[in-house]
């Protein structure tokens, strides 16, 4: 124990105003998070453990953008922007930047925080080499035997968290302490409930918090959902089902433009270059990408309409044999961000060990899903995980009260529809879904769609939710462009083969 209490002194943030246990002291906010206008920070102390909460403690760095119009204000509202591994101290200059109403910053102090685990919090590790920082959705997998191969690369990686000066912490970092924390959060800033936007993993996030404490939500909006386990095997696997959902969306885009890259007329023709191009690259690398890489740099760029140029320009060098487009610097820690997934993902749930396991879903999955599900399907480290879950996964049903609001996207690459119907079905009465007949990774702000803006927003303000679920028409395309560096902090982490973490470009 005494080990755990030295890693978590070693690795407070100096630069976050400490705080008094359970009374937030505001102050600046560190210098390497984005400039939010009026945005202070704080640390609050948070049990390791919360079987044992006089026990050790750790830090969880948080930041408060208040209401400037304390007339309207309602409460707080924390924000998350998914992962899980994102930060989120600076995510409401993301909100900002994406419109957010000024009636819903009137109404709420907003609570910015980076979950346990990440960032300004108690920060972990699996001393990841550059190059493994790439993405934790496994590769492409054609045979049984590159299922082993990546199982021993895998079985390599859990060894390192496992070994890590941060491996005392691993069973720890979970979303449903991750909640907890959310709750001390409330209580610490003296708020009898706190209302929610969670993207992505966040969407699980709040989930969990309004399963654990269904008393203290007020208005909880899950935004672009996964399943009810989380990003577990099945929500891993669910990749598949997105790319088959999203890539019609791309296809179409660029066979419209068939004059300016030449990768084909019709959606049928690109659909088959995507095929082509990765044999392609499977025989013959180029500038170290291969066909899984071409796979999962396609999967990561068609999150967001803004993506298609910078995927079409990739399609035609490979398919020229043209140097490739510079890739993007990552403008995130990304040794802490694809780490602390990690330690999240499993250590919510306990993944099947067997490889064998594995080889039969890839098998599965490689007929039914043909563009991804090898990939999606296949082996990830938490298969030898060092440490068991201190808890099974929280059980999300719908006992509460009638304070959920769902927002989905029904081509959503990385949360697809599939997913949210299941999570729609377990919350019951407690929830209503606003399905947008739109393609991408986020909806709420990311599509500039007013049926879906305004449900929201109207929510948010005034409590006021749709009496049933609605279903909304596309909305006409939007110059509202999530800005390159922000795109980073609202993925699910699964992608970041173009952030300068792997080759591309280089």
């Amino acid at each position: 124990m005494a080990a755990v209490v030295a890693v978590a002194a070693s690795l407070t943030s100096a630069a976050v105003a400490e705080a008094s246990p359970g009374t937030p002291s505001w102050g600046a906010c560190p210098a390497d998070i984005a400039p939010v206008p009026g945005l202070q920070c704080a640390t609050l102390d948070v049990p390791l453990d919360y079987r044992q909460p006089d026990g050790t403690k750790i830090q969880v760095a948080i930041s408060r953008l208040a209401s400037k119009n304390p007339a309207k204000r309602h409460g707080i509202l924390l924000p998350n922007q998914g992962g899980p591994g994102g930060p989120g101290l600076d995510f409401v200059g993301t909100l900002q930047a994406l419109g957010l109403p000024q009636e819903v910053q009137d109404s709420y102090d907003i609570i910015g925080f980076d979950p346990r685990g990440v960032g300004h919090s108690t920060p972990v590790t699996c001393d990841l080499k550059p190059e493994q920082q790439r993405s934790n959705v496994p590769p492409y997998a054609h045979d049984a035997a590159d299922v082993v191969k990546r199982a021993e690369y895998a079985k390599g990686i859990a060894k390192q968290c496992g070994s890590s000066k941060t491996a005392s912490l691993l069973p720890y970092i979970t979303t449903a302490n991750t909640a907890r924390d959310m709750d001390r959060i409330r209580a610490a800033l003296g708020e009898p409930k706190l209302s929610y936007l969670g993207y992505s993993y966040g969407s699980y996030l709040g989930s969990v918090y309004t399963t654990l404490f269904p008393q203290r939500g007020d208005r909880i909006v899950i935004d672009s959902n996964l399943g009810t386990g989380g990003l577990d095997p099945a929500g891993s696997r669910r990749f598949a089902q997105g790319m088959q959902d999203r890539f019609p969306d791309f296809a179409k885009w660029a066979a419209a433009r068939n004059d300016t890259y030449g990768l084909g007329t019709t959606p049928e023709q690109l659909t088959a270059k995507y095929f082509e191009l990765a044999g392609k690259l499977d025989a013959t690398p180029q500038s170290g990408v291969d066909g899984a890489l071409f796979r999962s740099l396609t999967l990561g760029e068609i999150y967001y309409d803004s993506g298609f140029p910078v995927l079409a320009q990739y399609w035609a060098a490979f398919d020229h044999g043209a140097p490739l487009p510079a890739a993007s610097a990552a403008a995130l820690d990304v040794n802490n961000l694809l780490s602390s997934q990690l330690y999240v993902v499993c250590g919510d749930t306990n993944w099947p060990e067997s490889v064998a396991t594995y080889q039969r879903h890839v098998a599965v999955d490689r007929v039914r899903y043909p563009m991804f599900g090898a990939a999606a399907a296949n082996i990830w480290p938490c298969a030898f995980w060092p440490s068991d879950p201190i808890e099974p996964p929280v059980r999300i049903g719908d006992r509460g009260p009638s304070d959920v609001l769902m927002v989905q996207n029904r081509r959503d690459p990385a949360t697809p529809l599939i997913g949210a119907l299941e999570l729609r079905r377990a919350l019951g009465d407690r929830a209503r879904m606003v399905t947008a007949d739109e393609g991408g990774h986020g909806a709420y702000l990311l599509k500039a769609n007013p049926c879906v803006d305004n449900a929201v927003t109207a929510f948010l303000v005034e409590g006021k939710r749709p009496w049933h679920d609605i279903s909304c028409a596309a909305a006409p395309p939007s110059t509202r462009v999530l800005p390159r560096e922000w795109q980073n902090r609202l993925e699910p982490a699964a992608t970041l083969t173009r952030r300068g973490s792997s080759s591309l470009g280089r």
